[in-house]
């Protein structure tokens, strides 16, 4: 009767996590470049099953008790833009990210400790701080050719290739879009945001994405699909549950009628 508590207790483990993250999917929907998460399960324990009597054992078939969460990977199927106006926003039609340079951690002395860390994302809705560089608010600031970009004003223009032309026409810095190499797993951040371990080692430069001004991804979520996808999950969490309580139900007969004869 116990292994019934597992399977079914497993069971609304999974279906709990998927609802986590298909609610986190619609949460989701609006903000730019997101991408969906999609919850992988898999089964833990196969074992054998056999049936002994009068003195013969004989395998009967085989089962696998528990359920458990195996991934949860990123669909990074592109999306499309929609036009903002915005001369801070960039969309991207084509693979790989913009690419983020965050701020250097503090120590409880107030000293800066290492360069802070380069973050990948395809939200584009950009904008500048106080100095003039280009910054993807509360991350960081946007990498370049030449390292951060700086623009003294918005009197610039950026054509597909990403250079960064002035009023004059003149080249200031050329965005940096760059794709992880194929057998290196991104890391996930937070909604949107991703790192690898080395990225001078684990990315490379791409060429051939066409960069949009005054446009923004849309997140790839599909609401009706993701709605969907919750009813079923939120079915599959209470038939566990419901599971639960019909063997606990048979626990206790078994404790007091059985054991009474």
């Amino acid at each position: 009767m116990l292994s019934g508590f597992y399977t079914a207790a497993s069971g609304m483990l999974v279906q709990q996590r998927t609802l986590n993250v298909l609610t986190n999917n619609i949460a989701n929907v609006k903000t730019p470049g997101y991408r969906a998460e999609r919850v992988v399960s898999t089964t833990f324990e196969h074992e054998l099953m056999t049936r002994i009597e009068k003195g013969n054992t004989e395998v009967i078939g085989s089962g696998d008790p528990i359920r458990i969460v195996n991934d949860v990977p990123v669909n990074f199927e592109m999306s499309s833009l929609e036009d903002t106006g915005r001369p801070y926003d960039f969309g991207l039609v084509g693979e790989g990210f913009f690419n983020i340079q965050t701020a250097p951690e503090v120590d409880e002395n107030g000293d800066e400790v290492g360069e802070g860390r380069i973050l990948l994302t395809r939200k584009g809705n950009f904008d500048v701080d106080d100095e003039g560089f280009l910054i993807l608010p509360g991350v960081g600031r946007v990498l370049g050719r030449r390292g951060e970009i700086e623009l003294k004003d918005a009197n610039f223009t950026v054509n597909k290739e990403g250079e960064i032309l002035n009023e004059r026409g003149r080249v200031i810095d050329e965005i940096m879009i760059t794709k992880p190499n194929e057998d290196v797993q991104l890391e996930k951040i937070e909604n949107g945001l991703y790192a690898v371990n080395d990225p001078e080692e684990d990315m490379y430069r791409v060429y051939d994405t066409a960069v949009h001004q005054g446009k923004l991804e849309q997140s790839n979520i599909d609401i009706n699909r993701e709605y969907t996808l919750v009813m079923e999950a939120q079915r599959a969490f209470q038939s566990c549950s419901q599971a639960i309580k019909i063997v606990d139900s048979m626990n206790q007969k078994a404790a007091t009628q059985i054991a009474s004869l």
